[in-house]
């Protein structure tokens, strides 16, 4: 099967389970998670023209490889209708405190802050870098119970202060939530785990949040649980084995 075809699959998949919960397609965005594969291999550029620009990372050199690769063939070999200001890079793993500054300069956004001290590093290292936009990020949230799984309370009175304190820091924009369901969570489990975390954030929402605070993204569902994550509102889903099997 050509990766046409699986991307295809997985589209058509997340239609189906946008429509089945009332919502548009257009609100939910396919991160293709590309930590799999060498950015020379021809897998992202098949990705890209298959109009795929939103790429996921879990370590940080991998990304700054696969950008290297990309900015230095975009104006020569890379014969798709595209400009490296179009791809958009997101870290999706745990970001270590020491790799920040080499990566702020070239995330879209970050997936896993999950926790405040996290947050002020940032925060800091982009007011020492001199970075002029915000960083935008999401909060991961711990809602399976899994101790290997890092993330903030999702007790929502304590979320709620925590995005209070970090309503103080001038250079991050939170944007929503994410999270993961348990490695062994079934179904129904997943299915709670998700819409728990979609209650959180209504919640968040309904209350006064800082200037540098909008819950609107919920980044909720892999491979094998994206369209139950879908149904319980995700906006964006984070692929990558079904892209490649």
């Amino acid at each position: 099967m050509s990766i046409s075809d699986k991307i295809k699959i997985v589209r058509d998949k997340i239609a189906e389970s946008a429509i089945q919960s009332g919502r548009n397609i257009e609100d939910v965005k396919l991160v293709a998670v590309t930590k799999y594969v060498d950015p020379a291999d021809k897998h992202i550029e098949e990705f890209i023209k298959n109009g795929c620009t939103d790429f996921g990372e879990s370590r940080v050199q991998s990304l700054l490889d696969k950008v290297e690769y990309f900015n230095q063939t975009a104006s020569s070999s890379f014969s798709i209708n595209v400009t490296k200001n179009e791809l958009r890079w997101h870290m999706i793993g745990t970001l270590q405190r020491n790799k920040i500054r080499r990566a702020l300069p070239y995330i879209s956004l970050i997936h896993s802050v999950d926790s405040e001290r996290l947050a002020e590093s940032i925060d800091r290292i982009a007011e020492e870098e001199l970075i002029r936009h915000p960083i935008e990020c999401l909060l991961e949230i711990a809602i399976s119970g899994d101790k290997t799984k890092h993330g903030f309370d999702s007790d929502p009175s304590m979320l709620s202060d925590a995005i209070g304190r970090l309503g103080q820091l001038g250079h991050l924009r939170i944007v929503g939530l994410m999270c993961m369901s348990g490695l062994l969570s079934d179904e129904n489990e997943t299915r709670r785990e998700f819409e728990n975390v979609r209650k959180i954030a209504e919640k968040l929402k309904s209350q006064k949040l800082p200037d540098n605070c909008s819950i609107n993204e919920l980044s909720m569902g892999m491979s094998d649980d994206f369209e139950i994550a879908i149904k319980e509102g995700a906006t964006i889903v984070r692929i990558g084995r079904l892209l490649y099997e």
